[in-house]
């Protein structure tokens, strides 16, 4: 037996008698889950396209019904620092290069409550009457604006009153959007009054840049007033400081002089010296050199070396050494021709001797002054010693004495530095407050707009669209999760647990009886499928007889039974067809016969069958009517009349079909199928819940009836979502869908 009769089978197998359901192979459904979106929202195609077409219209009345709206934008600046005019950079903290946070202050300063405020008395709208009807608050009387008619203002609490009114109004209005990567930010005000939003929108701009210079002022101000308690104090203290100093000074007998610090005399920086050190630095400088001196004395004489240099720089003695030089010379060329006895050579040689002691002299005197040199530098040294040695002690006497001196003068200069530095600030401050530099500035000032910025009626329909096709596509799946009806093949084997056998088209132009007279229709072709798969139900092909009913009437069990007898006959096999619905009986209108005899005559005991059946147009098909109809027909259906009819005409045909009543509300089918070999259970597309179909399996199941699949008809597969499929034909779901045809006629 194939797998399709054997879990057909394994269905009605259950011992209680109940319905036990089948399974697919796999136990999923193998569609893929965008495909069954896609089905879902064509089958509710009609709702989604009422949603689209309501939220179009709703928006397109909302759109013309909205009062025109006129945006104006400015275009401002706001820099982390402000303009260096003067060195002073103000008492406020410097922002980080990379700290936002001075960014997002300040627009959260443009949409600040006292800005409005301030903008509402620049503009004076607290009295205009105007302004607050266009944003439609009541200003009537004793709506705070004005007393009825008149034009004569309220007092001072009716002016508060408005003010907030106001504010709020232009808070709610104003929109600050900061240029992305930028020090820009636009301020945008919109109104229904064009000139309005503009005077707004420069307005803010105006008011911002006043208030931020108030703000950078008030700080400037408290900070000048601040400086000047200080400086105050410290003047006082310094004074002091001074006092204690100097009187200690005058007490101690301390003397200080300022002197320029580098000691070159030059202007600018001083410390203040004692007397006492300037005359140790001085004496101490003197000995130095007279130390120096007494060495270089004592060098000449120890040495000799130093009196021959003092002689060789004598110019007397260098001068008397020249005479001499030359007087020798003369002597020398005399004695070439004279002899030294010669008068004039004497006189030459004794004038030589002359020089010769003249020479002797000097050089004793430069030895002597040497002498002397020597002990007056050792005597000069010795006594600027004793002058260093006193002022040493003196000094050291004056250290002690100034210890208490420096702390006074310490103090006083702490205080003096403190002073001078508050009073510099002071005067900074007092000048950057003149200036009145300011860190936010206009780019682009606010026109008057041409044309409104709200509504826009493109973008409000579109918007009704895109919210209609998501209110549509929501009521679609929520209607989906509503529906129990089996709306297409994809549902039957993972709703029921039953094989599809095929799916049978809807006709929508003619009746299903003639169009299963067209060989080439899709209805012949759906119910061939089932046919095919009717071969593969039992290990001998076909069930030879098989019963075919339905949850209720005019589901198309009828259309099915007449449809597949004819599909068996034209396969060349001897088929009866039998009208099984005594109470409501149509099979035989569908051949154009007369119903006076049929299947009741032979339960209530005629014998003869041949009576009973009516030839067809068709070859090898016959039909058996109901019959006249029976007073109680389930009555009928329990005795074995039925299963010898079956066991009679089985002998004669190959197939046996039964167009079975309905299953809900009666006992006639699950009688019936539990005598056949088969039943073949009808479910239209759409027309029942799954519940109910469930309920009626079930009761057909406690009969041991062996379902062997379900046929879906009136099938629509484009509503559905499954496209065209097949050639030449339009299919759904792998079956054909023919010709669009109604469900008139379908029985």
């Amino acid at each position: 037996m194939n797998d399709l009769a054997m879990t057909s089978q394994a269905g009605a197998s259950a011992g209680n008698g109940e319905w036990t359901g089948w399974a697919p192979a796999n136990g999923e459904n193998d569609t893929p889950l965008i495909t069954q979106y896609v089905r879902v929202l064509l089958r509710w195609k009609w709702v989604i396209l009422g949603s689209v077409l309501a939220a179009f219209l709703l928006g397109l009345i909302a759109t013309l019904m909205m009062t025109p709206l006129y945006t104006a934008t400015s275009s401002i600046e706001i820099s982390r620092e402000t303009d260096r005019i003067v060195k002073s950079e103000g008492v406020e903290r410097e922002s980080n290069s990379a700290d936002m946070e001075f960014y997002q202050t300040q627009y959260g300063l443009l949409k600040a409550r006292s800005l409005a405020e301030r903008v509402a008395r620049d503009l004076k709208l607290v009295d205009d009457r105007k302004f607050f009807e266009t944003f439609g608050v009541d200003v009537g009387q004793g709506g705070g604006l004005l007393v009825g008619n008149s034009t004569r203002p309220l007092g001072a609490a009716g002016r508060d009153q408005r003010l907030r009114q106001a504010a709020n109004i232009l808070l709610g209005k104003i929109a600050v959007t900061p240029v992305r990567s930028s020090r820009l930010a636009n301020v945008s005000f919109t109104s229904p009054d064009p000139e309005l939003s503009a005077k707004v929108a420069n307005a803010w701009g105006r008011n911002f840049i006043q208030s931020n210079l108030e703000r950078k002022f008030d700080a400037n101000s408290y900070a000048r007033k601040y400086l000047e308690t200080r400086l105050v104090q410290l003047r006082t203290k310094l004074d002091e400081s001074e006092r204690l100093l100097v009187g200690y000074a005058q007490s101690a007998q301390i003397i200080t002089v300022n002197s320029p610090i580098g000691g070159n005399g030059s202007e600018g920086a001083s410390t203040e010296r004692s007397l006492v050190s300037d005359d140790l630095a001085a004496i101490n400088a003197e000995l130095a050199v007279a130390t120096g001196d007494r060495v270089k004395a004592e060098s000449q004489v120890r040495g000799g070396g130093g009196a021959r240099v003092a002689v060789l720089e004598n110019n007397a003695i260098a001068t008397l050494r020249q005479r001499r030089a030359e007087v020798a010379a003369e002597y020398a060329k005399m004695m070439v021709q004279f002899e030294p006895g010669y008068p004039a050579a004497q006189a030459l040689r004794s004038q030589m001797d002359q020089l010769d002691r003249s020479i002797s002299r000097e050089e004793s005197r430069v030895g002597d002054s040497i002498q002397s040199n020597l002990r007056d530098a050792q005597a000069r040294e010795s006594s600027l010693k004793a002058k260093v040695e006193a002022l040493k002690g003196n000094l050291l006497d004056e250290k002690r004495r100034s210890i208490q001196y420096n702390i006074y003068q310490r103090d006083v200069d702490t205080n003096r530095q403190q002073y001078d530095a508050l009073l510099q600030r002071y005067k900074e401050i007092g000048v950057a407050g003149g200036v009145g530099t300011n860190n936010v500035s206009v780019v682009d000032p606010a026109m008057v707009p041409d044309g409104p910025s709200s509504p826009r009626l493109f973008m409000n329909l579109l918007f009704a669209i895109l919210a209609g096709l998501g209110l549509g596509a929501a009521l679609a799946f929520g209607l989906e999760q509503i529906d129990e009806a089996i709306a297409d093949p994809g549902e039957v084997e993972r709703e029921l647990k039953l094989p599809l056998l095929g799916v049978v088209p809807k006709t929508a132009d003619e009746n299903p009886i003639e169009a299963l007279k067209d060989r080439k229709s899709g209805l012949v072709e759906a119910y061939l499928s089932v046919q095919t798969n009717l071969e593969f139900a039992t290990a001998h092909g076909a069930p030879r007889s098989f019963s075919v009913t339905s949850t209720r009437p005019a589901e198309g069990k009828s259309t099915t039974s007449y449809a597949l007898a004819h599909s068996l006959a034209r396969s060349k096999r001897k088929v009866v067809l039998i009208d099984g619905d005594m109470r409501s009986p149509s099979v035989h209108g569908l051949f154009g016969k007369r119903n006076e005899r049929g299947l009741s005559n032979f339960l209530t005991g005629s014998d003869n069958i041949a009576e009973l059946l009516q030839a067809t147009d068709q070859e090898n098909l016959v039909v058996m009517a109901a019959g006249p109809q029976p007073p109680n027909a389930a009555e009928l259906l329990t005795g074995p009349r039925l299963e010898e009819l079956l066991a009679a005409l089985l002998k004669s045909y190959d197939n046996v079909v039964i167009d079975s009543p309905p299953v809900m509300g009666l006992a006639d089918a699950p009688l019936i199928a539990s005598k056949v070999e088969g039943t073949i259970y009808a479910v239209e597309s759409r027309g029942n819940k799954s519940s109910l179909i469930k309920l009626a399996i079930n009761r057909l199941a406690s009969a041991n009836a062996h379902l062997l699949g379900i046929v879906l008809t009136k099938f629509e597969a484009k509503q559905a979502g499954y496209g065209s499929y097949g050639y030449g034909y339009d299919y759904g779901y792998g079956y054909g869908q023919g010709k669009k045809e109604s469900r008139k006629g379908t029985t």
